[in-house]
């Protein structure tokens, strides 16, 4: 699994290889060939929550590397440095994030510029991601889209981050707390205008929902109101055959 990188060769010599790993969003069976591949190929992994990643270890019984350690937003400088360490070393080294992609409203841009920085290889592993589920489930337009990742809490900044897309026509994809999605719907009437729009619960797990409607249809939902586990909510863009 050791790939050197770069084109000089003394810095060829002491280079590791990051693999950035896509893991399942939610059904477990959304993982590659290649990724279970370099999964139990790697020397050591560096994952948000470790416990979630040894159930994909448990479940396709591939072997472990010999390190497994966290890399999350609040250990970010200090996990990315030991990274760092070990590809100095010439290690391979896995990252990966609870579900989806790292890098993408996860933690991992800062590691994978220091890694490029200092010579290494980098690659990633491609697999699930519920921006572009959402995004195609949603049945709203797919060519030209805009991904927002999480929105700011703050109203006035949620106002000011919405009213600034209210122009475009790119579809636009959201991730949300489950908690705040009754808030960002409000907050996207008042920027937006009632649009057609898909609050996607859960996708690709057991219990997946895709409610889709207005915006304002959507907000009188009662079933909208005390939602449960990882929501994409997907609104369409400024085209007037979908707003009201």
């Amino acid at each position: 699994m050791r790939a050197a990188g770069g084109d000089d060769p003394a810095v060829a010599a002491q280079a590791g290889s990051l693999s950035v790993i896509a893991t399942p969003i939610g059904n477990l069976e959304d993982i590659t060939l290649r990724a279970l591949r370099v999964l139990g190929e790697v020397d050591a992994l560096a994952c948000e929550d470790t416990r979630r990643t040894r159930a994909i270890y448990e479940h396709y019984d591939l072997a472990r590397p010999r390190s497994i350690f966290s890399y999350h937003r609040h250990n970010e400088a200090a996990a990315g440095a030991r990274i760092l360490a070990l590809l100095a070393r010439g290690a391979a080294v896995g990252l990966v994030s609870n579900a989806g992609y790292p890098c993408i409203s996860d933690p991992g841009h800062l590691v994978v510029r220091q890694a490029i920085d200092a010579g290494h290889r980098v690659e990633v592993i491609p697999g699930a991601s519920a921006a572009p589920c959402a995004l195609i489930v949603s049945g709203l337009p797919t060519g030209d889209h805009l991904f927002l990742g999480f929105p700011p809490r703050k109203a006035g900044r949620l106002q000011s981050l919405l009213a600034g897309a209210a122009d475009r026509t790119h579809t636009l994809v959201l991730f949300e707390a489950p908690g705040r999605v009754a808030a960002l719907l409000a907050a996207a009437v008042a920027a937006l205008g009632d649009r057609r729009a898909a609050v996607c619960v859960e996708l690709t797990k057991r219990f997946e929902q895709v409610h889709r409607g207005y915006l304002t249809d959507l907000i009188a939902r009662v079933d909208l109101i005390d939602l449960r586990g990882e929501v994409c909510v997907v609104i369409a863009g400024n085209d007037r055959r979908l707003i009201r």
